[in-house]
């Protein structure tokens, strides 16, 4: 009996350990930037933006940025006291952010910048949302270091990534 049975027993092992071995592997994975033409989206805070060896770096603490039903679903995971009292996801979206890692990705000279709301005036009653209102790289640059009006920092932003390079930053307005 037990040699009968013992044919099934090494390829449900091997089938074991390669599912452990997947799991594993795919358990902590982040997106980071990389070379080779895959095409990455994530959402992330910006932490800061500085230059580096004459080059734009963006260092960001990658978040995980849910709409929607699946905001709604996540939420009740995580916080189910505060589902139960609220119904849902307060105002429709959720982000996870279990880690304060940040990572740096370098930015491409043509990147292309959309923006929600940001100081366009210096003055506070100015303040008001244009909805994806498209900005140059360099303007986002002056417009990030700016933290007296709005502190752009505070806000996610949806990033993609070619080539290794971020090419289009998005800014995710939050009520």
């Amino acid at each position: 009996m037990l040699l009968k049975n013992s044919k099934y027993v090494l390829p449900l092992l091997v089938l074991l350990f390669l599912s452990l071995a997947t799991t594993a592997s795919t358990a902590g994975t982040r997106a980071e930037a990389q070379s080779g033409g895959q095409i990455q989206h994530l959402t992330a805070y910006i932490h800061d933006l500085q230059i580096v060896d004459g080059k734009l770096m963006l260092n960001a603490d990658d978040i995980e940025w849910f709409e929607g039903a699946e905001a709604d679903r996540v939420f009740a995971e995580r916080e189910p006291d505060g589902a139960a009292e609220l119904g849902g996801a307060p105002d429709g979206y959720y982000i996870v952010n279990d880690s304060d890692l940040l990572t740096s990705y370098p930015v491409a000279d043509i990147a292309g910048v959309t923006m929600q709301i940001y100081d366009h005036t210096g003055t506070i009653e100015d303040l008001d949302i244009n909805w994806n209102e498209g900005i140059s790289l360099p303007q986002f640059q002056k417009e990030f270091a700016k933290t007296d009006i709005i502190d752009l920092s505070q806000f996610p932003y949806h990033l993609t990534i070619e080539e290794g390079q971020v090419t289009s930053i998005v800014q995710q307005y939050i009520p």
